[in-house]
């Protein structure tokens, strides 16, 4: 559409609330908005640019069409907006980090439930709950967890394994109270897990509340053991929140935010409360699209960060108003089922929370930054050592790997800055050789497939890196150059020459220059980085490569056995040893038993012959 329809359509919709999609002409959504009054609000778009902050002008110089959602209330408009962010991720709007960073902790639907990690919620009927924090933060809060209230985290499976075997060395170190012993019933199993949901549910007060009367009572009765037990549970549970962020987050009362935007990085922070106690701290690093205010930067992280979420704080304390608490608010009390209390404190000690965690926020954003600046820096090296017009930003580095004539590989690692962009990692086997190896082909094989599938205008192989990279010495940065003159490509290459000890002391022109990096440590670290992770990624392939076809090459000399049935042996098999190893029976279970028999036979020529 052009930028007269678009206007004629903007001013066409109603001033009512709802939810705008920005699409590109392939349909790409790349951004996302709400609207208290959507004709107005769209209709902005598409008026004098001028008055547009640059990502704006930016964002609208790509918009080929657009697509509206209308709503009942902004409440609904600011919920929607983040499911359809979630699900888009428009490149405009402000991300969170993707999903698959946030685990959920999953609960098995059996007679005795399992606590397990997962990327994703399924519709198996089991229980989740989250998401939470990163997976290593998790697994240990999980882990504590299931200590705390001694639940079992060993292999054993329940009611099978009762009573099959002594306890395991978890029970002996009190970590568990050996629920595999006929003396623990299900009705205990089943109440210890129960505890462990009100846990991860945030009831960690009522849970407490709970088990103490439960100890007196036991006390009363004299049953002091289990006074005992019951109080070392509680004595475990109170010190989870104080040792754990990810269930200090859930039993917090309040969560006060700290908004930091900083020159290359911006970051948030969120100080976790319980009972007037600094329970936990939680910070993340951003980057927002170009000139965004903080206002729209704490909007779009607040909804993102909570909505998804069941288990939340009553009260939210924010460093500036977004223009939405009561949106927010109202949206968060449906999902928590108490009230979620959104607002901005302007004096006395929640003031001085907020201006605790605005420091907090401050604070990582300025020790990132630094860290960025140090990249830049030897970035800026780099390119000045290699006459480059600008720094680096995009690096390719090629390997060559191969046994003899046969198995020969490449691979093709890609840096985004200092940083291994594994995404764009490719993996190639040699075609074109016949007889004996030749390393200089294979370098101008690979980068011919490379360029040709550039010029093909395969996305997979855009855009082209500012540096080649090539794994040996003139000779190799030689061979490439001339496949790159064919292709009428300007991209410098270099080739990556080792010293005694296998590192790379240097790089060196097609002409022969040679460039000393060792004088710089942090060049020669990037570098040797860089060759050592090409290295890697070769050599991992040809080994998978070279196993596969040793596998294939003993399977072929066999009579009867052809490609389907070679196949199957593989799959069910994994090596040749397994194989090699299996009687005509197990053999008869993947394949015919003529098969099976002959495959037998083959491997055990010798063996029959000295019987």
């Amino acid at each position: 559409m052009t930028k007269a329809e678009l206007k004629e359509k903007a001013n066409d919709l109603p001033l009512a609330p709802g939810v705008y999609l920005m699409m590109d002409k392939t349909g790409k959504v790349i951004y996302v908005g709400k609207a208290k009054k959507l004709k107005n609000r769209v209709s902005q778009y598409f008026q004098d640019s001028a008055a547009h902050t640059a990502k704006t002008r930016q964002m609208v110089s790509q918009v080929d069409h657009f697509d509206t959602i209308f709503v009942s209330s902004e409440f609904e408009a600011l919920v929607l907006e983040n499911s359809l962010i979630k699900r888009h991720m428009p490149r405009y709007n402000i991300l969170l980090k993707d999903d698959k960073g946030y685990p959920f902790v999953r609960l098995s639907r059996e007679r005795y439930p399992r606590f397990s990690l997962v990327n994703r919620l399924s519709d198996d009927g089991a229980r989740y709950f989250g998401p939470f924090g990163g997976r290593f933060e998790t697994r240990q809060a999980l882990d504590a967890v299931c200590a705390a209230l001694r639940l079992p985290t060993c292999n054993r499976r329940f009611p099978r394994d009762i009573g099959a075997e002594r306890p395991c060395l978890n029970f002996h170190m009190g970590r568990c109270d050996g629920f595999c012993r006929p003396e623990m019933t299900e009705e205990e199993s089943r109440r210890r897990i129960e505890q462990a949901v009100a846990l991860l549910e945030g009831k960690s007060k009522q849970l407490l509340r709970e088990m103490t009367a439960e100890m007196e009572a036991e006390a009363e009765a004299l049953r002091f053991e289990q006074a005992a037990a019951l109080r070392d549970r509680i004595n475990a549970i109170g010190a989870l929140g104080k040792k754990q962020t990810v269930i200090a987050g859930l039993c917090a009362d309040t969560d006060i935010w700290g908004l930091y935007q900083g020159a290359g990085k911006s970051c948030y922070a969120i100080l976790h409360m319980e009972d007037g106690n600094l329970t936990g701290r939680e910070t993340e690093l951003f980057t927002a699209p170009m000139e965004e205010t903080e206002t729209e930067m704490l909007s779009a992280l607040t909804a993102q960060y909570y909505l998804p979420r069941a288990i939340l704080p009553h009260e939210i304390l924010l460093p500036l108003d977004t223009g939405e608490c009561e949106e927010l608010s109202e949206a968060l009390t449906k999902r928590a089922g108490h009230k979620v209390w959104v607002h901005v404190p302007q004096r006395g000690e929640k003031a001085e929370l907020r201006s605790m965690a605005q420091r907090n926020a401050q604070e990582e954003a300025e020790r990132a930054t630094t860290a960025e600046e140090r990249v830049a820096h030897t970035l800026t090296l780099l390119g000045k050592m290699l006459d480059l017009p600008a720094p680096p930003g995009r690096m390719e580095s090629f390997d060559i790997s191969n046994t003899g004539k046969s198995d020969i590989v490449a691979s093709m690692v890609v840096y985004s800055g200092t940083r291994p962009l594994k995404s764009a990692y490719r993996r190639f086997r040699i075609k074109g050789l016949e007889g004996h190896p030749d390393d200089y082909a294979s370098m101008q094989e690979v980068l011919r497939r490379r360029l040709q599938r550039a010029a093909d205008g395969d996305e997979k192989f855009l855009p082209l890196p500012d540096v080649f990279l090539i794994d040996g010495g003139t000779t190799h940065a030689a061979a490439a150059q001339a496949v790159a003159e064919e292709f009428g490509v300007q991209v410098p290459i270099f080739g990556m020459v080792k010293d005694d000890r296998h590192r790379t002391r240097a790089l060196v022109t097609p002409e022969g220059r040679e460039i000393g990096i060792v004088t710089n440590q942090a060049v020669f670290s990037l570098i040797g980085q860089i060759q050592e992770e090409t290295h890697r990624f070769a050599i991992t392939y040809h080994h998978e490569s070279h196993q596969k076809s040793a596998l294939r090459s003993e399977l072929e000399d066999i009579p009867g056995v052809g490609p389907k049935r070679r196949e199957a042996l593989r799959r069910h098999f994994g090596s040749m040893r397994a194989i090699r190893e299996a009687d005509v029976e197990t053999l008869a279970a993947v394949v015919p038993r003529t098969a099976a028999e002959a495959v037998y036979r083959h491997f055990h020529k010798e063996q029959k012959a000295l019987n």
